[in-house]
């Protein structure tokens, strides 16, 4: 079995975490891919170095030691190239990891197919311009629409399959997909999904409005986007909060749901209600 590797050496016990994996996996007969640039930390280790292009192609599955944003960027490249994907937890709240560092000894499940596949809706984002061909993003968790360093608010229209929704007088909105709806939709006041659910939310952030309520839709739906100020309040578009993008007056959103989806890998017979107690149990603390 082929592994691509990734961990995020910012996390206070990942560097520990990662030896540890590489040590029970080249145990168990992994082969294991890793970026060049982790050379210098794990050169020691019996793997082999390449960039992400080969290890997607050539991997059987990802496996990320970090925190929910290294779980989200690896997720990235194994939807692209259709493999599956574990997370180790090394980093804080872990929403995504399917084990803790602690829970080492159960990666064997992977060598005897003692698993499960949670498979997770994604959103593509287009924007369009005229005279331009769309540019696509694609989103497990969100996409956020805000304003950037100006304090002025954002008008933003809302329709749904052509029809209008809202215009929402506001700091942004968030459109998430249930597995994002933990992350900053729930911060926003936005409903918690079942992440096995397919839907789209729509969620927006401090509206001046009594209409401020989030609305799911059915997964069909198709969102259209404009910030009608945009010339005005220099606003931003985030996806998963890694690619942001300027929004321009002449900027326009589709948002729908994805042909591809993330495949994580659950190794751990805990349901979805289980973990959110747990995790905002651990939150509290």
């Amino acid at each position: 079995m082929n592994i691509a590797l990734r961990v995020n050496l910012t996390r206070e016990h990942a560097f520990d975490v990662a030896n540890r994996v590489c040590d029970t996996l080249t145990a168990l007969g992994a082969e294991l891919l890793m970026d060049e640039a982790l050379r210098p930390q794990f050169g020691k280790k019996a793997v082999t170095f390449c960039d992400e292009a080969t290890a997607g192609t050539q991997c059987d599955l990802f496996l990320t030691i970090g925190g929910d944003g290294t779980f989200i960027h690896a997720a990235h490249d194994a939807a692209r190239y259709d493999k599956e994907i574990l997370g180790i937890n090394a980093g804080n709240l872990g929403f995504l990891a399917g084990l803790e560092k602690t829970e080492l000894h159960l990666l064997e499940h992977l060598f005897t197919g003692d698993y499960t596949i949670d498979k997770r809706m994604m959103l593509c984002v287009e924007h369009h311009r005229p005279g331009a061909e769309p540019e696509k993003f694609y989103c497990l968790n969100d996409a956020v629409f805000a304003r950037g360093v100006s304090m002025v608010m954002l008008d933003i229209a809302v329709k749904a399959n052509g029809n209008a929704v809202n215009d929402y007088f506001a700091d942004g909105v968030i459109v998430a997909t249930p597995t994002g709806s933990t992350a900053y939709s729930l911060s926003a006041g936005g409903p918690v999904v079942d992440p096995m659910l397919e839907s789209i939310l729509l969620t927006p952030i401090c509206t001046h409005s009594l209409f401020a309520r989030s609305l799911v839709f059915r997964p069909d739906t198709r969102l259209e986007i404009e910030v009608k100020n945009a010339k005005s309040c220099g606003p931003l578009l985030s996806c998963d909060g890694e690619e942001t993008l300027n929004i321009t007056p002449d900027s326009r959103f589709v948002i729908r749901k994805a042909h591809r989806n993330s495949k994580i890998i659950r190794i751990k017979a805990e349901s979805f209600t289980d973990l959110l107690s747990r995790k905002m149990i651990e939150r509290r603390v």
